[in-house]
This record gives C-alpha cells, structure tokens and sequence, in this order.
C-alpha cells in the first residue's frame, strides 16, 4: 500500500491552516498563542482520506519568517507540497523561501491552491494566477495546477480534494531499501501510555516490540505502540505520519532534532561531505569557511562550510563542501539539507549529504573531487570501493557502508559479494562483515615485500627479520589479522616464506663473501676440532676483535641453520659432536637403565662445566628424564 505525506507551504496568514482544516476538518493550531495570534507557530498534524482510498498525511508548517526553521522541520519527508498563496496579496517573500526550501529537500511534485478567492474580484484572480504561473516556470511547481479556493465559503474546496487525489496517484511510491530512521518533531505525553514522539517514517518499517535508539544522545528505548493517522497499528512504513509511544523514557529527555534508529545502524557525526547549490536569489557571493545554519531533518545545526573547489561561490554556482558542524547531527547518505545565513537569517541554498562521515580534507584536491563526484553520480558499486578507500587498513562494516551510501545492508552485502568475485574488495572480517579495498591490500601487499627487499639488503647475512619487527614497521592502523592475512596470502604465492616467527623473501638466500666465508670456516674448524669441549662463545667472538660484529652475525647463521647448537648463553656445540655423544648417551642407557654424572663423566671423559649443561640438554630436547638424582630414558615412562 501506498503511504505519502503532504506538506503545506506559503507566506504567513495565506490561509494553510483554515485550508487544512477545510479539506479535513481539524485545527492544526493546537497552541493557545496560536489562536490568540492567529497565525501558525509550531507544527500542525492532521489526515486526509482521498476519495480513491488512501489516507494522506498532512504537514501544517508555520508562514512567519521567525519560524521558518519549524517550516524546514516539517518538510523534511514530504513527497508533495500543497503552496498556498493568497488571492488578495499574491507572490510574497515566504512563498518565495518556501518553494526554494521545498526545491532544496528534493521535492518535485505539488500544486497550488490560491485561496481568499472570496476577497477578490474575478479579473483579479485571474490576474493572480497568472503571475504565479509565471513565477512558478522553472521551478518543480511549473505548469502544476492552480486551484482557487475558500476556505470561508467552502468554494474551490472539492475541486482541490479531487485535484489532489489525482496529483497523489501520479507518485510513485520510494523504494523501501532505505535504513530505518524517524526525526521527530513533536514529543507530549499521554495520560496512561507515557512519552510519544511524532514524526515522517523515513525509509524502512518499523514493528511494536522493537528496541530502538534515540541518537544522538544514545538513549535506548522500545517501542510500545504505534499510531498511524490516530489508529494503533503494529507496523509502521516508509513515508507515514507515525507517533510512537516510547517505554520508559522521559518527555524531558528528547527533544526535536532527536532522531529514532535501530540500534548500532546509525551513528553521530560533526562532518559531512555534500554537493551544495548556492541560490541564484542571494545578491551577493558565499566565501570559503562562512558560517551558516545547517537544517537536516528536524534540527538546526551552527556549522562552518569549507567550500573544496573554489574560494567563493557566486548566486546560482554549485559545488562540493565539507561541512564541519558545532554539535551532532543524525543523516544518512542521500539525505537532502538547508543552509540559511547566520544573520541575516535567509535561506541560502542545500543540497544533498555524499558521505556522513568523511575524514578531514585538503581543498581543491583532484583525487577527493573526482571520488565526490562518484559519490554523488555513480552506482552503488561504484561507490562502494571509494568508501573502502577512505575507510583505510581498518576496513568498514557492511553496516557502515549501508550508512554511508543511504541503503539498505542486505543490498550492501549482495554488492560487495559481487565485488569480492571480481578481487575489487577483499573480506577481512566474517564476523561483523568488514571489508578492506582490494587496492589498499595490493598497496600494503607491496609495502611488506618492499620492506623485506630492504631489510635483505641492510641485513645479507640475516636469514630474515622477526614478524614482530615487521609489523612494527608498518602503520599503526594495520591490524594484526590483516597483517597475518596478508602474510598468508603472500606464503601461498611463494613470494614470501615464513619459519616459525621468521620472515624473509623465497628468492632471498645468504650468500657470504670471501672474507666472510674464510671466518665461517675459521668458527666451524674451532668447533670442530673442540668436540664435547669447546671454548666458550664470549672467547670464540673475541678471537675475532677486528671482525666481532661480522662474527657475531656468522654465529647467528650457522645456529639458525643448526650448524651449530647452543645450549645455554655462552655454550655452543657442532651438531655432529651432539649428535654423536646423543647416540652413544642413549646406548648407555638402554644398556644399564639410568645415568648419574658420574656414568656421564665416565662416557664422556668430560668435566662438570660440560658434564651439567650437557645433561641438562638432553632432558631440555626430551631425550632423557631426570629422576632424583639419576636420568632415565623418557620414551620408557
């Protein structure tokens, strides 16, 4: 079914609310002042059944100047606008801001009723809506109907209702693929139910029951009933007048501009990327870093614009802006806004929100630009990849992105299974569904092969270097599956290989000079010859003095390599002298069942400088088992 809402939108005391209650018949103005005045301050509420069946919802918005921001508050999520001009004083300034606000939210449909036809005589009117319709060429509400009315006298007033039925089956009704959100603009309390909030469904459905969070003050709440057009409903959906009768929450705790989401969809921001149109009405040029009055939603924002193609902008220029707000807003991508001046206060121009959580940015930056300009024209595949980029070696969560691209997740997820098939986006995590550009993956892919490279270089005689210290010499906000992702993706290419905690590259192998080569042989003849009882490693090195650094670096290799066997800081063997008392060891203890120092003296001929750490060796490499004061084999325990 069908759900749309009409907004009313004129000068002050052109007769929205007597039109309003006309075609329904409720009283908008529900405020006291408001009747002593007689004018419209606040927000007006009320429902329409058309006569082909559906029910319209209606948005009553104040005229007056002084309450031009509550106009802004009520458009937002509007499909069609009924501008309301009056016979006897015709085009007047706040029609004119009116249908600039409407044109800058992105409405496209209305008609227009010229109302107190009952003051007028007919030459009049007829000269009237002829200045209209001439004002109104080139705007969205070119060549729409003009329909005379009274509100006094009730003439015109079915002729409208039937132009608006008409005008109503020509929408098409939005996508519903949107994330759920609900700026509110009226909050009051009911006695026996508590707190309800009032507001235009934005996009998706919404059920009783569910647990929301009211952003951006990240209050948690349920829902407890819903209302559409004053009847309880169980569901409510995209582009429906809603009241929402919250759980546990005090009226004093929300307020307008607070904005109702599912929990952890949406998140505050104080920056927004945007494509901006700055009104060919305004007289005079819009400078880099002016200060205005941002309005999204149903709130209002003090907020400096960073314009990033030009230094100033002349009336009728658009470009794309950053802007950095003084509080927390509440948008999704594809939201529309309102900028007004800070003072005067005056509409100035809007547009539309490209990414609601952008990184700061240099001005005039090719590369940012032309990823705007994707943002802002291209699909939601194309999109996508350039919010990878930005989001950096962190990734981003398919929720995330469905925040900054205006979609739902489920169309999120099925876009990046298309770019994952095609290697443009890489999976990093399965359990909350975040992704990392495939280029960032390639770039860090070549950052690490490039650091090995130079390290190899520094370090000839090093096998490889440490995963630690490579990680470490990675930026901070690469994480360490990433980093290990990356590693086994490498490994499997054979472009890397990894020993244990060593890294090094598969075409890198030591290859010692002449100088080098003759003192490996002078540290393996040493060990060599020593047997069971070599000279410590302190005497080998400082044998060595002119070349201790390069020796230092040989021993280093040969005990990776297991040439040689350490066995405690300062004791090294030959493997072939280990390898040959282990042998003759374990013969020992088959043949008498155990060993003592004193048997392993009598095998070995050594003393209890070798005959300790030697023992204590072999329990460390699970050959033996010390057993109070003797060894025994450990494969017979």
């Amino acid at each position: 079914m069908q759900h749309f809402v009409l907004g009313t939108a004129g000068h002050v005391d052109h007769g929205k609310t007597s039109l309003v209650k006309a075609l329904t018949g409720i009283d908008t103005d529900r405020l006291k002042e408001e009747k002593e005045r007689g004018i419209t301050i606040e927000l007006g509420f009320a429902s329409l059944a058309l006569p082909s069946g559906p029910t319209l919802g209606i948005v009553d918005v104040p005229g007056h100047e002084k309450f031009i921001k509550h106009m802004v508050a009520g458009a937002a999520g509007i499909d069609l606008v009924l501008m309301v001009v009056a016979a006897d004083e015709g085009i007047m300034p706040q029609t004119k801001e009116h249908l600039h606000i409407c044109s800058l939210l992105g409405i496209t449909t209305g008609l227009v009723a010229l109302t107190k036809t009952d003051l007028v005589e007919p030459d009049w009117l007829d000269l009237v809506r002829s200045e209209i319709a001439d004002y109104l060429q080139g705007t969205f509400l070119a060549g729409a109907p003009v329909v005379p009315v009274s509100a006094v006298n009730g003439t015109g007033v079915k002729e409208l209702l039937t132009c608006l039925d008409e005008t109503v089956a020509r929408l098409k009704e939005k996508a519903d693929d949107g994330i759920f959100r609900l700026p509110i603009d009226r909050i009051f309390t009911m006695k026996g139910f508590g707190t309800v909030v009032t507001g235009t469904l934005i996009s998706d459905r919404i059920k009783v029951g569910e647990d929301i969070q009211i952003l951006p003050e990240n209050i948690s709440a349920r829902i407890r009933g819903i209302q559409v057009h004053n009847a309880p409903v169980e569901e409510a959906f995209s582009g429906q007048r809603t009241a929402i009768n919250l759980q546990g929450i005090e009226k004093s705790t929300l307020e307008r501009g607070n904005v109702l989401v599912r929990p952890q969809t949406v998140w505050p921001t104080q920056r927004l990327d945007v494509y901006f149109e700055y009104l060919d009405a305004n007289t005079r040029k819009l400078k880099n870093r002016a200060l205005v009055r941002l309005h999204t939603g149903t709130t209002e924002i003090m907020t400096r614009m960073v314009l990033l193609e030009a230094d100033e902008l002349s009336p009728g220029q658009k470009c794309f802006a950053q802007l950095n707000l003084a509080s927390e807003d509440v948008v999704v991508a594809g939201d529309h806004f309102v900028l007004r001046s800070y003072s005067p206060v005056t509409t100035i121009g809007g547009g539309l929100i490209l990414d609601p959580q952008p990184g700061k940015h240099k001005r005039k930056n090719k590369k940012i630009l032309e990823d705007l300009q994707i943002l802002r024209d291209g699909t939601l595949a194309q999109k996508i990849p350039v919010l990878l980029d930005r989001a950096g070696f962190g990734g981003i969560t398919s929720r995330a992105l469905a925040l900054r691209t205006g979609v739902h997740v489920k169309k999120v997820r099925d876009a990046l299974e298309k770019l994952f098939s095609s290697h443009q986006a890489v999976l990093l995590s399965s359990e909350d569904a975040t992704s990392l550009s495939a280029r960032l993956y390639a770039q860090l892919e070549e950052l690490i092969t490039r650091s090995l490279a130079d390290y190899h270089q520094k370090n000839p005689l090093t096998a490889g270097i440490s995963k630690e210290e490579l990680k470490a010499a990675l930026a901070d906000t690469v994480s360490v599956r990433l980093f290990n992702m990356v590693l086994a993706g490498l490994g499997k290419k054979e472009i890397i290989v990894s020993d244990k905690d060593n890294i090094r590259l598969a075409s890198h192998h030591v290859q010692l000079a002449v100088d080098e080569d003759a003192l490996h042989l002078s540290i393996a003849s040493t060990y060599a010859q020593a047997g069971l009882a070599p000279p410590s490693l302190s005497d080998v090195l400082g044998h060595f003095k002119d070349q201790k650094a390069k020796a230092q670096t040989i021993v280093k290799l040969m005990l990776k390599d297991g040439e040689l066997i350490k066995i405690n800081e300062d004791l090294c063997f030959a493997r072939a002298a280990l390898e040959k008392l282990r042998d003759e060891y374990k013969a020992q203890l088959i043949r008498d069942g155990q060993a003592t120092p004193a048997s392993f003296k009598d095998l070995t001929g050594l003393s209890r400088k070798f005959i300790i750490p030697l023992m204590e060796y072999f329990d460390a490499s699970k050959l033996t088992v010390r057993v109070g004061d003797h060894r025994i084999l450990r494969e017979k325990i």
